[in-house]
């Protein structure tokens, strides 16, 4: 059951309705003794309160009936709704311990999404299952690993995907804070629409609003023709807001009306357009710590993370390595037309003892790079300990120099000439193996005075 509480009987009326034709109980009180009367004697699924019961417009009165109520039903999850409606009354509110704040007039269909989220993510936790199972129920294919860390981030995951709560993933670079998003959409209502992701981190604030949200022709000096943004693009989808943490201050009032109002204008457009998005968000920055510091906004911070999701870092879970090392090598099979490799039990072991601070980039990489320049089928502890960030307490096989003897610029020559010599010049393929761009490739080809084939 819903409870309605709003002194304006046209707006108890109108909800009321509303969620009666939507399948949903509801009652409703008009003032706060009325209201805590109600919650002392029944203990309601959720809450609609209203922030102002007088002249007086401040919010004062919603806020302390929210304490009040909180006390009596710690777990209620609360909605806050009202026609005077500020940022700080919106944190104040999420602070104390509300869990969305809607402004008058509101949108039904924003409103009914909430409460379904909320009701959705109320719900008891369900018991711990397998991995197997879980694989069956959500789209965690690519997503690598059975230690109790990683399992108990995936249950959360598959529990939040079927609704359309805002996520913020949090990590450290290299641990799947993409791959966790595209499974939160994959696994949700929205699998068959856009998934758009964003690197925030990469997009100039002069180019920020032309990206987000799109332009038009004429509306500055380059737009030569009309440009939808990555919202437009993303509607009725999810929009993979990557790197947040490195947005700037001036963009970030910017983001937050978009996700407030799920409005924005088109530069050069004064026409303002409705959007419909699940918004997943990641960084691998201490958000709440730049909240204190002043350098990221506190009302875009409890916008973007009505659930967190914490990824563990691989050096927490090294059960795991061995299985994404066996992933990984048998990805290169394929690719390399090498369809004999293997990694031997003493290899995977020694690899559980490396710190690997880049995670699980760190990991492919090493192993990607270990493939290309070994050519036995079976790679032992000797073929990694060559390659540059990891331990070299293990002596290395004797017809390669030891770490130290060469230059890091020695080693990447050595590198690209045997990625040249094993893909026969082929320079799309070197250029892959080796994690870089064509361009990328030619310019160190042209700096090491490296010879290829022009015609590859």
């Amino acid at each position: 059951m819903i409870l309605i509480i709003d002194d304006d009987n046209a707006v108890s009326i109108s909800l009321l309705l509303l969620l009666r034709q939507e399948g949903f109980e509801a009652q409703t009180a008009s003032s706060p003794s009325e209201a805590i009367q109600f919650v002392q004697n029944n203990k309601p699924e959720l809450i609609i309160l209203d922030m102002n019961f007088s002249i007086e417009t401040s919010g004062e009165q919603g806020l302390k009936l929210l304490e009040q109520i909180l006390k009596i039903h710690a777990t209620v999850p609360v909605i806050l709704i009202t026609g005077w409606a500020t940022i700080d009354l919106a944190v104040k509110g999420m602070k104390a311990g509300a869990k969305d704040f809607v402004s008058k007039p509101w949108s039904n269909i924003q409103l009914l999404q909430s409460i379904r989220t909320i009701l959705s993510l109320s719900q008891t936790k369900t018991q711990s299952i397998s991995r197997k199972k879980l694989n069956e129920k959500y789209y965690f294919d690519n997503i690598i690993g059975e230690d109790p860390k990683l399992l108990q981030v995936l249950e959360t995951v598959g529990r939040v995907s079927t609704t359309d709560a805002s996520v913020l993933i949090m990590g450290e670079s290299g641990t799947g804070k993409e791959l966790i998003a595209e499974a939160i959409h994959y696994s949700s209502h929205r699998q068959k629409k856009s998934f758009v992701k964003v690197n925030l981190g990469g997009i100039s604030t002069s180019l920020f609003e032309s990206e987000m949200f799109g332009h038009k022709r004429g509306a500055f000096t380059d737009a030569k023709a009309d440009r939808a943004g990555r919202f437009e693009l993303a509607h009725k989808g999810t929009i993979f807001l990557d790197e947040i943490g490195e947005l700037e201050l001036s963009n970030q009032v910017k983001l937050l009306r978009v996700l407030q109002d799920k409005t924005f204008e088109v530069l050069g457009s004064s026409q303002t357009r409705s959007v419909d998005v699940r918004v997943v968000s990641a960084t691998n920055r201490d958000l709440e710590k730049m909240v204190a510091e002043g350098t990221f906004r506190e009302d875009l911070f409890y916008r973007i993370n009505l659930i967190t999701v914490k990824v563990p870092a691989l050096r927490e879970r090294p059960g795991d390595i061995p299985l994404l090392a066996d992933f990984f090598v048998n990805n290169l099979k394929v690719i390399y037309n090498r369809p004999e490799l293997t990694i031997s039990k003493r290899a995977k072991q020694w690899l559980q003892t490396q710190p690997l601070p880049g995670n699980i980039r760190q990991l492919k990489n090493l192993v990607e790079r270990t493939v290309l320049v070994t050519q036995k089928d079976t790679l032992e502890v000797e073929d990694f300990s060559l390659q540059p960030g990891v331990s070299t307490t293990v002596q290395p096989v004797v017809d390669q120099p030891e770490i130290g003897i060469m230059t890091l610029e020695e080693m990447e020559i050595q590198l690209i000439r045997k990625a040249l010599d094993f893909h026969k010049h082929r320079i799309a393929r070197v250029a892959r193996s080796l994690g870089l761009s064509r361009s990328a490739l030619y310019r160190r080809l042209e700096k090491y005075n490296i010879p290829y084939d022009a015609e590859s």
